[in-house]
Protein backbone atom coordinates (compact mmCIF):
# COMPACT_ATOMS: atom_id res chain seq x y z
CA UNK A 1 0.00 0.00 0.00
CA UNK A 2 1.33 3.42 -0.91
CA UNK A 3 1.80 5.93 1.88
CA UNK A 4 0.96 8.84 -0.40
CA UNK A 5 -1.61 8.79 -3.17
CA UNK A 6 0.90 10.00 -5.75
CA UNK A 7 3.24 7.01 -5.22
CA UNK A 8 2.92 4.43 -7.99
CA UNK A 9 1.81 0.97 -6.90
CA UNK A 10 4.48 -1.71 -7.18
CA UNK A 11 3.84 -4.11 -10.03
CA UNK A 12 3.86 -7.82 -9.38
CA UNK A 13 6.61 -9.59 -11.27
CA UNK A 14 5.20 -11.42 -14.23
CA UNK A 15 6.55 -13.12 -17.29
CA UNK A 16 5.19 -12.63 -20.75
CA UNK A 17 5.68 -15.41 -23.29
CA UNK A 18 7.99 -14.23 -26.08
CA UNK A 19 9.32 -11.31 -24.04
CA UNK A 20 12.81 -10.00 -24.89
CA UNK A 21 15.12 -11.51 -22.27
CA UNK A 22 18.29 -9.66 -23.24
CA UNK A 23 17.81 -6.89 -20.68
CA UNK A 24 17.20 -9.21 -17.71
CA UNK A 25 19.94 -10.02 -15.22
CA UNK A 26 20.94 -13.54 -14.22
CA UNK A 27 19.02 -13.08 -10.97
CA UNK A 28 15.90 -11.92 -12.78
CA UNK A 29 16.11 -14.87 -15.17
CA UNK A 30 16.46 -17.25 -12.22
CA UNK A 31 13.42 -15.68 -10.53
CA UNK A 32 11.38 -16.08 -13.70
CA UNK A 33 12.44 -19.70 -14.10
CA UNK A 34 11.33 -20.37 -10.50
CA UNK A 35 8.06 -18.55 -11.15
CA UNK A 36 7.40 -20.58 -14.29
CA UNK A 37 8.33 -23.89 -12.62
CA UNK A 38 5.81 -23.12 -9.88
CA UNK A 39 3.17 -22.35 -12.47
CA UNK A 40 3.94 -25.56 -14.37
CA UNK A 41 3.55 -27.56 -11.15
CA UNK A 42 0.21 -25.85 -10.48
CA UNK A 43 -0.99 -26.60 -14.02
CA UNK A 44 0.10 -30.23 -13.80
CA UNK A 45 -1.72 -30.68 -10.48
CA UNK A 46 -4.90 -29.27 -12.02
CA UNK A 47 -4.49 -31.58 -15.01
CA UNK A 48 -4.19 -34.60 -12.71
CA UNK A 49 -7.27 -33.52 -10.77
CA UNK A 50 -9.31 -33.02 -13.92
CA UNK A 51 -8.19 -36.43 -15.20
CA UNK A 52 -9.33 -38.06 -11.95
CA UNK A 53 -12.69 -36.30 -12.17
CA UNK A 54 -13.10 -37.41 -15.78
CA UNK A 55 -12.22 -41.01 -14.88
CA UNK A 56 -14.75 -41.00 -12.04
CA UNK A 57 -17.47 -39.64 -14.33
CA UNK A 58 -16.68 -42.20 -17.01
CA UNK A 59 -16.81 -45.02 -14.44
CA UNK A 60 -20.17 -43.77 -13.19
CA UNK A 61 -21.74 -43.70 -16.63
CA UNK A 62 -20.34 -47.10 -17.68
CA UNK A 63 -22.53 -48.89 -15.12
Amino acid sequence: MAIFDDEPAKKARTHEIGQDLALLSVGELTERIDLLRGEIARLEAELVQKGATKSAAEALFRR
